[in-house]
């Protein structure tokens, strides 16, 4: 053990160092290895989206004061909810990072290059952890009416009411200072390097860490002293956190390419279902769930095949609607082909399409056993006339094709997000009702979460303005590891269910 002779003089030192550490001297079995690389972009994604949230905040004076304000202010709605939808974003990315440090927690009892890539994915989550908390603290900090604002529970990110002040008990402790002075002395007799993608992010991090620890930091933590005090029982900010190890290391390495609703039941749904549906879907585990707010991640339009098609829009009214539109034979198909859109009558995988999806690839066409392969999947039927869902299949027509918004921007459509084709074909018009979709504001940018369509239908459903049906429900039970077919009650709750709520235990019904 010579290669642990710095590490013997920290202890001699008498650094107070946590189990974690003091377990590198111990010789074990190494754990199930998880899939490279995965970590290292759940750092990356996680990392990026905490400087957006930054940068938003600093780029918004307005709402995030540049210097302290004597006093509290009242916000509008508008900034308030800009002010939410920054902090819940923040909670995600802080979330996901959690999720890697409780995978990696382990490194000591690991061997070889196993422990060493495993050190520095911990260490390179803390950092980005511990600084953009540290940061955003700072910011929040300069309007002291936003602690009672932030402390108001949040339901769809699974925060309990006084989530800011864990926050801050959290980050603003000599306990977490400790572990940060540990783990640079660990770096410092630790085999390798951190993997070369974090590397630039780990030194960044650690240099405002110990700029913050000098300054600012020290400050924010002698004030939240008297908070500290008075909770003398340190109590975890993210209520997931002791079991995010347990449940995200062996899913992400059994799980990642299988979902809960099995092929079969897949393809039994299309019997069930009218071109023009909307689909919102869930898959847990995928980094793609980051930063999106709520439990519904996706959302889709059901088209059916072109047979389908054709016998549901055969009725005068949509006949009717395409002769307006130039088309002499009053054929939907004959008016879609105009749009020049490829692959919409073609097979997939050996299944017929019946899907256009904007994913990361852009605006496809895809089958609906894999457009439904997901862990939740949940259906919704648009109370419109059959000549305004043959609308909203020429517009998605009109589409495809078109890259991924990996910027989530409804202003232009040049690129398209999930959310945003469903929004655009189904937009209102001068001689169309359409859907009334209310979009929110995620760091900046006006969006429609596919969890927004689930809280409007939940909203609007014992009203006169409601503007869709419930159709189905394919609920996916994490830890019992199947799915069952849920009623409308279940989903109307589902918008509710925290954000990684497989991890709580919690339902919806209980938020």
């Amino acid at each position: 053990m010579r290669r642990h002779s710095g590490l013997a003089r920290w202890l001699a030192a008498g650094l107070a160092l946590p189990a974690l550490a003091v377990g590198l001297v111990a010789a074990m079995a190494d754990p199930v290895p998880v899939a490279p690389g995965y970590a290292e972009a759940g750092v990356l994604r996680a990392r990026a989206g905490l400087a957006e949230a930054l940068a938003f905040a600093d780029a918004r004076p307005d709402l995030f004061p540049p210097r302290r304000r004597d006093r509290e202010r009242v916000l509008a709605p508008e900034a308030r909810a800009e002010l939410l939808g920054t902090w819940r974003s923040v909670g995600d990315y802080l979330l996901a990072l959690e999720a890697v440090r409780g995978e990696h927690a382990d490194f000591a009892l690991r061997r070889g290059d196993a422990r060493s890539r495993s050190f520095h994915l911990y260490r390179a989550a803390f950092l980005a952890q511990y600084r953009h908390a540290m940061d955003f603290i700072e910011r929040l900090e300069r309007d002291p009416g936003f602690a009672k604002v932030l402390d108001e529970p949040l339901p769809e990110l699974g925060l309990p009411r006084g989530s800011y002040a864990r926050l801050k008990l959290r980050y603003l402790n000599p306990g977490i200072a400790t572990e940060f002075a540990t783990l640079e002395a660990l770096a410092e007799v630790a085999r390798g390097d951190p993997p070369a993608a974090l590397a630039a992010g780990v030194a960044s991090d650690r240099r405002r860490i110990w700029r913050m620890g000098r300054g600012t930091g020290l400050r924010l933590t002698a004030e939240n002293a008297v908070s500290m005090v008075e909770r003398a029982a340190f109590r975890a900010w993210l209520p997931v956190q002791t079991e995010v190890a347990d449940w995200m290391g062996d899913v992400k390495v059994w799980r990642r390419d299988r979902f809960l609703i099995p092929e079969a039941r897949r393809e039994e749904l299309a019997a069930r279902l009218e071109p023009g549906d909307v689909l919102l879907t869930r898959r847990e585990w995928f980094l793609s769930n980051l930063g999106l707010p709520g439990y519904w991640s996706h959302a889709a339009l059901y088209i059916g095949t072109p047979a389908e098609r054709e016998a549901y829009f055969d009725d005068a009214g949509t006949r009717q609607w395409v002769r307006e539109q130039g088309e002499p034979s009053g054929r939907l198909g004959a008016l879609l082909a105009r749009t020049g859109a490829a692959g919409h009558d073609g097979l997939e995988r050996g299944q017929p399409v019946r899907v256009i999806e904007a994913v990361g690839e852009g605006v496809i066409f895809t089958s609906l056993t894999h457009a439904a392969g997901a862990d939740s999947v949940a259906v919704l039927r648009p109370r419109l006339p059959r000549h305004e869902k043959a609308l909203a299949l020429v517009r998605a027509f009109g589409y495809a094709g078109r890259p991924y918004d990996f910027n989530f921007d409804f202003v232009t459509d040049a690129e398209l997000v999930c959310t945003e084709l469903v929004y655009k074909a189904y937009q209102p018009g001068p001689r169309n009702r359409g859907l009334v979709l209310p979009l929110e504001s995620l760091l900046g940018r006006l969006a429609l979460p596919a969890n927004g369509i689930a809280r409007l239908y939940d909203a609007q459903r014992d009203g006169d303005a409601r503007q869709l049906d419930f159709v189905l429900l394919l609920d996916g039970d994490e830890r019992r590891g199947h799915v069952r077919e849920a009623d409308e009650d279940v989903f109307r709750a589902s918008w509710r269910r925290p954000k990684w709520h497989v991890l709580t235990g919690e339902t919806a019904s209980a938020l």
